[in-house]
Formats: C-alpha cells, sequence, structure tokens
C-alpha cells in the first residue's frame, strides 16, 4: 500500500526517507506502534551504552558523556535521567557529542521539584519526556531555568489523577510497572531502526534511529514513557465484572484468536490475514488523515557533514539530523 510504504509526507522540505519502509502494526490497548525499516548508518555512539550523564552541576545543569571509543553520540531529544540520591533532570534538546567528549547543558530543566542529592551513578536510568511535555520543552531550550517544567509536569500529573506538583518520578517511577506493560506487548522487529506511533489513531510521533542497535537501547524510553504515558491515560475503561483486564488491552490479533480459535489453524491464519489486512488500511487512512502545513527548519549544530535541526510547525514539532538530504535520526511529535 503506497501509504503504508512513503514517509516523505512527515518530513519536511528536501529532507528524505527515501528507502524506510513501514512493517506490520502492533497495538497495545490505545498505542499502535508501526516498525520502520531503512537503511542504517553504522558508526553512532548508541545511547545506553556509550553516553553516560556524569554530573549534575547544579540545578538545570547537566554533564554527559561520550564514553564509546569512536563514533559520534546524538543525544537523544528530551533524554531524562533517574539517579537515586540526585535531581533528577530533563533536556530540552538534542545535541552532538564526539567519541570522549563531555559536554554541560545548562538549559536542562529539573523534574524533581524537591529531594534532590548527590549523583550515584549505580542507580541511573534513562526516560524520554512524555509526549504530553515534548512541545513546552522543545521551546524551552536554551532558556535556562531549571523550574521551568514545574508548572506542566503538575498539570500533567493532575489529569492522570495524581497530586499537582512537579515531580515526574510520580508517573515515571510510581506507575513504571503498568508503563512498562507496553514493552512486553509490543516487540521490536528485527532491522528496526525506528516507529510510528499512534495514541488513539491519532499520530502522536516518528522515531528514526541511526540503526537498530541504537534503536533498540531507546525501545524502553520510548514505547514506555513518551509514547506510553498518554496511551496510559488514553486506555478505555475497563471491561465489566467477569472479564479479567491487566491495565493494557491485547492487540487485534489477541482477539481475533479468541473470536476464531474454534475454526481450526487454517481458519485461524485465515482470520488473522484479514485482521492484518484490515490494520494496515486503517492506518493508511489514519497517516492520509495526518495535519499538514508549512513548518520551519533551523539549523542548530553541525558535527562534520551533520547537521542537526529544529522542526517547529503548527502540527508538528521536534528534531532531526541530516546528512545531506539523507535522515540520519529524527524524533518528531504530534503538537
Amino acid at each position: 500500500m503506497t501509504s503504508m510504504t512513503a514517509l516523505d509526507t512527515l518530513v519536511p522540505g528536501p529532507l528524505s526517507l527515501a528507502g524506510h519502509r513501514l512493517g506490520t502494526p502492533q497495538q497495545a490497548g490505545a498505542l499502535t506502534m508501526v516498525p520502520v525499516a531503512g537503511p542504517a548508518f553504522p558508526g553512532f555512539a548508541p545511547p545506553r551504552t556509550g553516553l553516560k550523564l556524569t554530573r549534575v552541576a547544579g540545578y538545570g545543569q547537566v554533564e554527559l558523556a561520550n564514553r564509546a571509543d569512536s563514533g559520534v553520540a546524538i543525544v537523544p531529544l528530551h533524554i531524562g535521567y533517574i539517579q537515586d540520591r540526585a535531581q533528577n533532570h530533563a533536556l530540552c534538546r538534542s545535541a552532538f557529542l564526539a567519541a570522549g567528549q563531555t559536554v554541560r547543558f545548562d538549559d536542562a530543566c529539573c523534574v524533581q521539584q524537591s529531594q534532590g542529592g548527590y549523583l550515584s551513578e549505580r542507580d541511573q536510568w534513562f526516560f524520554v519526556l512524555p509526549l504530553e511535555l515534548r512541545a513546552r520543552a522543545l521551546d524551552l531550550r536554551g532558556v535556562a531555568g531549571y523550574s521551568k517544567l514545574w508548572d506542566d509536569i503538575a498539570a500533567l500529573n493532575a489529569r492522570h489523577g495524581l497530586p499537582r506538583r512537579g515531580h515526574l518520578e510520580q508517573i515515571l517511577s510510581r506507575k513504571r510497572a503498568v508503563l512498562t506493560q507496553f514493552q512486553s506487548r509490543l516487540e521490536p522487529q528485527p532491522g528496526q531502526l525506528g516507529a510510528l506511533f499512534f495514541v488513539s489513531g491519532r499520530f502522536a510521533g516518528l522515531e528514526i534511529a541511526p540503526d537498530p542497535r541504537y534503536f533498540a537501547e531507546m525501545w524502553t524510553a520510548l514505547v514506555c514513557f513518551a509514547y506510553g504515558v498518554a496511551a496510559w491515560h488514553a486506555e478505555p475503561a475497563p471491561p465489566g465484572p467477569g472479564a479479567p483486564y491487566d491495565g493494557v488491552q491485547h492487540g487485534a490479533d489477541q482477539r481475533q484468536s479468541d473470536q476464531h480459535g474454534a475454526a481450526g489453524l487454517a481458519g485461524l491464519r485465515a482470520a488473522l490475514d484479514r485482521d492484518r489486512s484490515a490494520r494496515l488500511t486503517e492506518i493508511g487512512g489514519w497517516l492520509a488523515d495526518l495535519p499538514t502545513g508549512p513548518v520551519e527548519l533551523r539549523e542548530e549544530e553541525r558535527y562534520l557533514d551533520l547537521r542537526l535541526s529544529t522542526v517547529t510547525g503548527a502540527h508538528l514539532a521536534g528534531q532531526i539530523v541530516t546528512d545531506g538530504d539523507r535522515t540520519v535520526y529524527a524524533s518528531l511529535f504530534a503538537r
């Protein structure tokens, strides 16, 4: 299906996603993930094994290091870190780090309104800011002020029925068991280096990594936190008495399996094929209905032939890394 294989309409102007293609959609409750495969660009330091948060220099000031022996690191857009006995922070922007380089980000945002302390590396793990906070965080790049996202975090907590405080760990840590169900229900495919995410049938984001290893190390942060939080909030009410519910609904394949299990293996396979075809058609319609309009592309940083640019528009925002007209990395989300 043309609408399921052409992605160029999702990136602005002359930038190209030629060669990238969409795979079979997967669904877990309100969250739909469509795998993206395509040409890999090896030689980039992956985010978990290559990058390290080395120091919280002060409120709103964090240092990241590229610990890889070789390869430039593309700092994932809106990456944040949770550490025991330290103030939790997230970045408002992406960046390049050469092998062995350490960079201090003075425009980071604190995502924990109190209970600070010292960095403890052994308890460190990273996330990506939830979709609901990403447009605001991007607007605040380059703006100093550690508390600049607290009001937005407090409003997000309130929408989820949590205390209205600037503590993102109320969602990320205390609801982690619920959010990680998305990780177990949606599985990255061999060779996958990106994904389209939809929440309740609406475009939520497009994530493209340089290669499958980079994407694999981003998987949990994206599916559980960047998009899982919005999907969790959009989950339908649990079924009535007598119907078990575990917080995340099974996908369409499971529903069809339940309905056609007695029809024999051939009948079940035919039913699943019909269901997948219908899902492809449905998601093709979602793609065709994506809001469009002019976007601004602003170059922020260069590293050799690589260009880091910010994308802003009425319907879309994020950052993208290109090499010539080829898209190497993209993190674009709906506004």
